[in-house]
């Protein structure tokens, strides 16, 4: 597999769980998961995690896989190799994880004091790899060891922090975060 090769299927098979996080912030609000409990002198995780956001960003996940899907054939075909379709379960394991390492990482983030918004480098731009690769191991074993090869791996894990700061810093400048990062 050529280093091209490799970056596209990285991109590719990382997608649904590269938007869920970018969906719950242009859906959220409402409920708060944590339903205003405290631990300690701290919330448990705080009011920018909501039910519909989660929720919100599963389903685009979810939806973003469907039509990765549908595209899988044709794009690979013009490509010249093959770039994933995404079983169900694998979807899921990919855009769920996604969500469950961000709300992971706003628990730890009040854990250590960290107010929401507040930086965390490293935990920031991999809290949902670090979940939605195992995740994903889980649910659909076969599918995660024929697409995330050690150097997919390798390059997602290399490529998302480059990702999640620019389109953080996007989403800053239209308005839609509070803070670049």
């Amino acid at each position: 597999m050529t280093l091209l090769e490799t970056v596209v299927i990285a991109f590719w098979a990382m997608l649904p769980a590269y938007v869920p996080n970018n969906a719950a912030v242009l859906a959220g609000g409402g409920q708060p998961i944590d339903g205003g409990r405290t631990w300690g002198d701290e919330r448990v995780l705080g009011d920018g995690k909501t039910w519909r956001g989660t929720a919100a960003g599963i389903a685009a996940g979810l939806a973003l896989a469907g039509v990765l899907t549908l595209l899988a054939d044709d794009v690979g075909a013009a490509l010249g190799f093959a770039v994933p379709a995404f079983e169900p379960l694998a979807a899921l394991g990919l855009a769920a994880g996604a969500m469950l390492g961000d709300i992971l990482a706003s628990f730890l983030k009040r854990r250590t004091g960290r107010q929401r918004g507040a930086m965390f480098p490293g935990l920031d731009q991999l809290d949902f790899v670090v979940v939605s690769l195992p995740l994903t191991a889980l649910l659909a074993t076969e599918w995660f060891l024929e697409w995330f090869t050690w150097d997919v791996i390798l390059v997602v894990v290399v490529l998302t922090p480059v990702l999640h700061v620019t389109t953080n810093v996007v989403a800053y400048n239209l308005g839609l975060k509070d803070e670049p990062w």
